[in-house]
């Protein structure tokens, strides 16, 4: 198990982000994942986890399983289905795999689940290799 590269400021990742979740995803050699408690800090709805930040994490462990295998690349289109409400206070497991590659195009799932296996939202995404330049770009962000 080993713990994935982060970008110092990301909002999901990034441990010197006082404002975000300072996530830490890990990778078993198929699946990156991580695991957080949703708290009030990041509720929507009265008692209900913002969905948007379900579908920031999802993203992130998405293209986590790629930069575990040291590619880089960014998001070009992502699909969420939410099943049901996250509750606050619900531990949560982030899920996110590499399922497709086309030359510079990766396709991955994700899943977000509590600790009994209960799904509250998949996702499907496709992300575009990094070109030079913008790897270059991407590599100052890493910690």
């Amino acid at each position: 198990m080993k713990e994935i590269l982060r970008y110092k400021n990301c909002f999901v990742c990034g441990e010197k982000n006082i404002g975000g979740l300072q996530a830490k995803f890990y990778y078993d050699g198929e699946k990156a994942f991580t695991e957080l408690l949703a708290t009030d800090k990041f509720e929507g709805y009265n008692g209900i986890y913002h969905g948007g930040v379900i579908s920031s994490l999802l993203d992130e462990v998405m293209i986590k399983a790629l930069l575990a295998e040291k590619i880089f690349a960014v998001t070009a289109e992502m699909t969420i289905k939410f099943k049901r409400p996250v509750l606050v206070g619900t531990e949560l497991r982030f899920i996110g795999k590499l399922v497709l590659q086309k030359k510079k195009l990766f396709v991955t799932e994700g899943e977000v689940i509590d600790n009994n296996n209960l799904v509250y939202a998949t996702a499907t995404g496709k992300y575009i290799q990094a070109n030079d330049s913008l790897k270059a770009q991407l590599m100052k962000s890493i910690d």
